[in-house]
């Protein structure tokens, strides 16, 4: 029995070491996508628009940086989720700021929960598109002052940058491949 448990334990610490293994290229390759998709967004920013007008940047990008480029092979990181995801939810939360003209509250948790289950129709739920949603509904005027061209820049456009920049850093060495599927573009058929 004794020994029946130690062969137990050493093979549950050879699985949690090889689990929790830090590969330092995988830092490396996550580090260097995050610092150009989002420093790209940044410049392009600070390029075509004065120093206070920073709507490029939106905190939601953060977050979608952390899953693409850190965890690229989540299926909340693929292609379809990164883009669908914000795409719905900037749109949902641009429409509920404009047809509720309730306390700010009530749009903002509007929008976040509409745009939930629209990425849950649609199959692209991505954990960022609901900051996407929310920022959407904020009492900014930069923001307030887009309108629907807030769907299309900074977030059409930031998620592509980011995506085009993910597709460039994660496949650059052959131990990472993004996207997971590599016909992420395809629909695929609802399972009921």
């Amino acid at each position: 029995m004794r020994h029946y448990i130690k062969r137990r334990y050493h093979s549950a610490k050879r699985i949690v070491y090889t689990e929790t293994l830090i590969d330092f290229r995988e830092h490396i390759w996550t580090f260097i996508g995050a610092f150009s998709g989002i420093g790209l967004i940044g410049f392009l920013n600070s390029y075509y628009l004065p120093g206070e007008a920073n709507i490029f940047l939106i905190g939601s990008f953060g977050a979608s940086s952390v899953l693409i480029y850190g965890i690229i092979n989540s299926p909340l990181a693929q292609p379809r989720n990164l883009i669908g995801g914000h795409v719905i939810s900037a749109f949902i939360g641009v429409l509920t700021y404009k047809v509720v003209p309730g306390p700010p509250w009530l749009s903002s948790a509007l929008a976040v929960s509409l745009s939930i289950v629209m990425m849950q129709i649609t199959q692209t739920l991505h954990p960022p598109g609901g900051a996407t949603a929310l920022i959407a509904t904020l009492p900014s005027a930069k923001i307030q002052s887009l309108g629907f061209l807030y769907v299309l820049s900074p977030v059409f456009s930031g998620v592509m940058i980011l995506l085009l920049v993910a597709i460039v850093c994660n496949n650059a060495t052959s131990h990472r491949s993004y996207p997971k599927n590599k016909h992420w573009y395809k629909v695929w058929k609802r399972k009921y």
